[in-house]
This record gives structure tokens, sequence and C-alpha cells, in this order.
């Protein structure tokens, strides 16, 4: 949705909230961990964004705070069966604290054109997800993508109950690795047309380019926890003054 000002007149804390701020390197240590999703909540960033093995810690830091939790499903690659993501899906969102699941699509099906496969497998987790109240972001890895390929998955997600489009994992080791251009996202959001929201990930490491996506209308970006005191011109300790 486009804003109602210009996002070089937002504060940090208005433009926090459009930060998905990402925890997700599987080789972080627990202390590391903690303090990157703590300055995600003290950025007052909407979700820290976190494998589910951080689930616990993420739900003892975010408690009492604006800071919502977002769980990767099926991530990086997506290639579980159906099934399988919806178990994993149940076994998260059951918590009752899961505020949104990033869900990987099957990009090779895509690719292969199994539209109905594809449909079916982001129904099924959508549905699980849904009946705890969970938001729902799809994520479709452009970079291994065409732009139709893109455009036509968008339209299927949203027939299957996905409350959010996400361009990429942020993981992507197939080819060129270019994530969330403004030309990606503008057509994302105009296939989308209001029919959901378009999340960007990938590639969004400085202020130029945060901001001009966020002028286009892009609802949510992932950003990781390196670049969120870059694209939002602020240090660590100058947004802990601000609370």
């Amino acid at each position: 949705m486009k804003p109602t000002k210009k996002a070089s007149d937002m504060t940090v804390r208005e433009l926090a909230r459009y930060i998905d701020q990402s925890v997700l390197k599987p080789e972080f240590t627990q202390d590391e961990i903690r303090r990157y999703i703590q300055e995600g909540i003290d950025f007052g960033c909407a979700t820290v964004c976190i494998n589910p093995a951080s689930l616990d810690i993420a739900a003892e830091l975010t408690r009492g705070t604006d800071t919502k939790i977002c769980v990767v499903c099926d991530f990086p690659f997506g290639l579980s069966t159906t099934a399988s993501k919806v178990m994993q899906a149940e076994e998260y969102c059951k918590r009752g604290d899961i505020y949104e699941l990033d869900i990987v699509s099957n990009y090779g099906w895509i690719k292969s054109g199994l539209w109905d496969q594809v449909g079916a497998d982001i129904k099924a987790v959508c549905d699980v997800c849904h009946k705890y109240g969970t938001a729902v972001k799809v994520i479709f890895e452009t970079d291994a993508l065409t732009l139709e390929q893109t455009l036509r998955a968008t339209d299927v997600a949203i027939e299957a109950g996905a409350d959010f489009v996400k361009t990429s994992t942020g993981f992507y080791t197939g080819g060129p690795s270019v994530g969330a251009t403004p030309e990606l996202v503008e057509a994302m959001i105009q296939r989308a047309n209001g029919r959901c929201k378009v999340k960007g990930s990938g590639g969004i490491r400085d202020r130029e380019h945060f901001l001009k996506l966020i002028d286009m209308g892009i609802d949510r970006m992932g950003v990781g926890y390196k670049s969120t005191p870059v694209v939002l011109n602020c240090t660590i300790e100058e947004a802990r003054k601000m609370k």
C-alpha cells in the first residue's frame, strides 16, 4: 500500500515498521541470536524473522514489546512434501505466539509449470496457519524464476490464500542473486493489485533502495541485522535512546 507521506519524511520508528529483521544464519551462536533479536526489538522492527530453533528465545525477548515473531518454514529450499510442510507449520503455529510464517514455495514446480501442485502446496500451509490466526508470506525465490513465472505464481499464491507474496530467501545459490529490485517489486505490487501484501527480501542493504521501495508501496521488507542500522540511518545506541 502506498504510504500517506514520503519515506524520507518518516521517523525512524515509522520506517522500522516496514522491517522484518532477519536473524537466520545457521552458524549463529545462542548469544548472537539473542543479540540480533534484541536489536530488532530496540529498533522497533515489525517482526524478527527467525529459524524455528530460535522460537523460545524470540518468545522470551519479544514478550510485551511491539515487535512480533515471524518464523520461516521449510527454509530455504521449500522441498519438503506438502504433508511435512503442514506438520511443520502446525507445530509452530499452535504455540499461539507466531504472528507470521514465511513458507518457501516449491519453485522447481513453479519453473516446471506445475501450477495445480504449487497452489495445493501453498493452500495446505495457509489453511493450517490461518486456523491459528497466523498470516502467511509465500517466498518464490525470484532469482530462479522469470518475471512471467513470478507473476503467475503471485496469482496462484493469492488464490491459495496467501497474505503476502515475497521475493526471495536471501540464501539462493543457483546463480546471480539480486533479490528485491525496484522493477521486480513494482511488477509484483501491480500484479497483486491489493489482493495481498508484498514483501521484498534480498539485496536491501542501502537507504536509497529501502526508501524507494516504501514510496512504491511495498508492505514489508526483510532486512539483515547488519543492514537495519544502515537503512534506518540510525545506530542501535541512538535507537535505544528513543524508547
